[in-house]
């Protein structure tokens, strides 16, 4: 029975506990021992083997949308000479204990540096307003500075 405890441990490490009772007993069967999927899943519960289940992918982007979209004057150039000639930004959400919250990030291309930054609990275009204007505020760009983003909010 040890040998069958430590079989199980090694094939639920192995696949990186994504593994459950169900295909467990069948590979055992395959290298021959005689272990079925209620005793398999008794010794998984006794070594607290618990399967990881997959996150439910978060569709976040809605790439058909009507709105006008502006040329890509930056076209991929993505080392400027100097600062503040090309700030590029991006939305971002993380999980939290109360759900989702965003954060909207202004980058001088020059440094990677982040200049500007703003957090809310909704993506709205006020979140990428307030990152903007931080980065404005603190950086102060003379005229000529290039604003590059992936056409979201």
């Amino acid at each position: 029975m040890v040998e069958i405890e430590t079989r199980i441990k090694a094939l639920f490490m192995e696949s990186k506990s994504s593994i459950g009772s169900r295909k467990i007993s069948k590979q055992l069967k395959k290298e021959g021992y005689v272990v079925g999927r209620y005793l398999a899943r008794k010794i998984m519960k006794v070594h607290h083997l618990v399967v990881r289940t997959k996150r439910r992918f978060v569709v976040t982007i809605d790439s058909r949308h009507q709105n006008p979209v502006a040329e890509n004057i930056l076209n991929r150039q993505f080392n400027p000479s100097q600062p503040n000639q090309i700030w590029t930004t991006d939305i971002t959400y993380l999980k939290s204990k109360s759900g989702w919250i965003y954060l909207a990030v202004v980058i001088d291309l020059f440094s990677r540096q982040v200049v500007g930054w703003s957090v809310n609990n909704t993506m709205t275009t006020d979140l990428c307003k307030q990152a903007l204007l931080m980065a404005y505020w603190k950086r102060k760009p003379t005229k000529g500075l290039m604003h590059h983003s992936d056409r979201g909010s």
